[in-house]
């Protein structure tokens, strides 16, 4: 999937930490310690990365994830109406698997750790989820980016059908129950 190059410059990012994990690497003299660092970016205004920082301090393996986290951002399609995703979407990482549902207005997110991790950072306000098969938070995240990844903005694909966007959102006109048969009257037992 293409996606245009976003100048994190322009953008007011906000970091949040998902998972610092400590590590080790057996060498000949012992243990060398380091830590690393799921970071994720995001400007609440529909754009959003993940990186992974290392190193031998915790704060320079964050400063790491963060500068990571810049060159992979994306951009989220966001509806003005509810602050919530165009449509159900599902997204793959390895084991980890990620239901991504829109959800009315008041809803507010409801996801665990690291999709809300995600979520928020992208700005999106009212989502239900559901994180399915693996729970590493690597795994997760990506599932989740990839769910945002997969979801198509209304606009387009009403161009792409040739209709107009209230045919394809179904705004307005429920589909009406077909009007119940008339029972016959009923036949007295001869």
């Amino acid at each position: 999937m293409l996606t245009e190059k976003i100048d994190p410059q322009s953008l007011e990012l906000k970091d949040q930490v998902v998972s610092i994990n400590r590590v080790t690497k057996v060498v000949k003299g012992g243990k060398n310690l380091s830590f690393s660092a799921l970071v994720v970016v995001g400007d609440s205004q529909g754009h959003v990365g993940y990186g992974m920082g290392k190193a031998r301090e915790v704060s320079s393996a964050i400063k790491k994830g963060v500068e990571a986290a810049k060159k992979n951002l994306v951009k989220v399609p966001i509806t003005e109406k509810g602050a919530t995703i165009p449509h159900t979407v599902t997204g793959t990482f390895g084991s980890g698997c990620v239901l991504l549902k829109p959800a009315s207005e008041g809803t507010g997110v409801i996801a665990g750790g690291p999709v809300r991790a995600v979520i928020t950072a992208a700005g999106i306000q009212n989502i239900l989820t559901k994180s399915l098969g693996s729970t590493t938070a690597h795994n997760v995240v990506k599932a989740t980016i990839d769910a945002l990844l997969r979801l198509k903005q209304p606009e387009r694909v009403a161009r792409l059908r040739g209709k107009t966007v209230d045919e394809i959102m179904d705004r307005g006109e429920k589909a009406k129950p077909a009007p119940a048969l008339p029972t016959p009257p009923a036949v007295p037992a001869a």
